[in-house]
């Protein structure tokens, strides 16, 4: 069994939709799980009418939600050929869309904000799972609501979703072909929720630890991880072969092809990973695996953007025990991860990504003493083989740079990694100093 998740862009219209049929058909396995994302460009649109609700703008909210059936009704058109069809897939629609609808009629809380957002993924399942139908081809609808669950902790339940998932495995010992939601779940208590932006991914890779599959594929429109950002950088290229390691510090530092938290429970289950392009049939990708490849070699570079620095200065530190179990005690209660850390005698700076609780954060940390902040910040990290018996990496890279201002730099933490904390307006420059430097 394979597990091939497909992103919003790969079901982004008709067209494309219909393009899954082939690539799914060219699988050796003997059966497999889809897992798709909404459709391009409606998750977005669903977190508008969400935060319309949310502000009592019950009035705009509708429009938009007219305006995105609109579109829906056109992509059904497209898609589907006959007129039965096309009944079903009005009916599909109008189902969704009045519930979207009835949702502002009540108060509107974050449990019916994750209701709209959920929108997306069972939209597009139900689409495809009825457009296959009109194909001739057998395939069972697999609800995520009724499998993919997170625990009070916000982690994956995966004693759950495995028992689950085999259990309406089972109900189905004939067919082949299963669909269902990526980024979509339950909390701990039963409630609809989400995997963050993204999640799609996570959830492919959840099924894939589940079952132990041959291998988890994740469908996108560029052709495997690239040394840098292709985007920005001229003349990237794409890795053929990455360790899990490597490409969970890639993914985590800013390469936008891969869910961060996806690698984690693949890797556990040593269940191999492999990027691929619906764009380009023919391009082999990445694969993903627990092999080691790059040996005394640079690998890649990433930019995770959206930083913020928080520099601690106290006489307290000196020679003191616990001040950092205190300073951290603070970020957790605020469920606020760290990204970066360096230390001296009397000062200990440290970045974070989510701002949500900036302010109550700073204010705790004025009690050990005084405390800087400096916003628009970019962790560039440079990923490799940097086990502590080789040299010369950092110095490679600090000297390759070493006309921007650098803030930050951790090396050591990480076999497979070097990160370096800039300013963000100067991160097109370095990236491309050491691209031009590294490769």
């Amino acid at each position: 069994m394979k597990v091939l998740k497909f992103g919003g862009t790969s079901v982004g219209s008709p067209e494309r939709l219909e393009q899954l049929l082939p690539i799914i058909k060219s699988q050796t396995a003997n059966s497999h799980i889809i897992v798709l994302s909404a459709v391009a460009g409606t998750t977005n649109e669903l977190v508008a009418i969400a935060d319309n609700y949310t502000e009592g703008k019950v009035n705009e909210a509708r429009k938009k939600i007219t305006d995105l059936f609109n579109k829906y009704e056109v992509f059904i058109d497209t898609l589907f050929k006959t007129e039965d069809s096309k009944k079903t897939g009005e009916e599909i629609i109008s189902y969704h869309f009045n519930l979207l609808e009835e949702l502002g009629n009540d108060l509107f809380s974050t449990v019916e904000y994750k209701i709209v957002l959920a929108q997306g993924e069972l939209l597009s399942t139900t689409l495809f799972h009825f457009y296959l139908k009109e194909k001739g081809v057998n395939s069972v609808l697999l609800p995520a609501l009724d499998f993919m669950r997170m625990t009070e902790d916000n982690e994956p339940n995966l004693s759950y979703i495995t028992e689950q998932l085999n259990s309406l495995l089972n109900k189905h010992p004939e067919e082949t072909l299963f669909i269902t939601q990526g980024f979509i779940c339950r909390n701990a208590f039963g409630e609809v929720d989400n995997l963050r932006r993204g999640g799609s991914d996570y959830t492919a890779s959840l099924i894939g630890a589940a079952l132990k599959v041959d291998e988890i594929q994740i469908w996108t429109d560029i052709d495997g991880f690239h040394n840098n950002d292709p985007r920005l950088v001229s003349n990237t290229r794409p890795i053929s072969n990455l360790s899990f390691d490597e490409a969970a510090e890639l993914a985590y530092f800013g390469a936008k092809i891969l869910h961060p938290q996806s690698v984690f429970p693949a890797q556990k289950a040593n269940v191999p990973v492999r990027l691929l392009d619906t764009m380009d049939l023919s391009a082999p990708g990445t694969l993903i695996s627990s092999k080691e490849h790059h040996a005394d070699e640079i690998v890649a570079i990433a930019a995770k953007d959206n930083i913020t620095a928080i520099r601690i200065n106290s006489s307290r530190m000196l020679l003191a025990y616990g001040f950092l179990r205190r300073v951290f005690e603070i970020f957790e209660r605020y469920k606020t991860p760290i990204d970066m850390i360096t230390t001296s005698e009397v000062a200990v700076s440290l970045t974070i990504d989510d701002t949500t609780h900036l302010e109550q954060i700073i204010q705790e940390l004025n009690h050990f003493g005084n405390v800087e902040v400096d916003t628009d910040q970019t962790i560039v990290c440079i990923v490799g083989d940097f086990q502590s018996n080789k040299h010369g990496y950092a110095t490679i890279a600090s000297e390759a740079i070493k006309h921007i201002p650098i803030r930050m730099i951790s090396y050591g933490g990480s076999e497979h990694n070097i990160s370096l904390l800039i300013p963000s307006k100067h991160k097109i420059e370095a990236l491309r100093s050491l691209h031009n430097r590294l490769f």
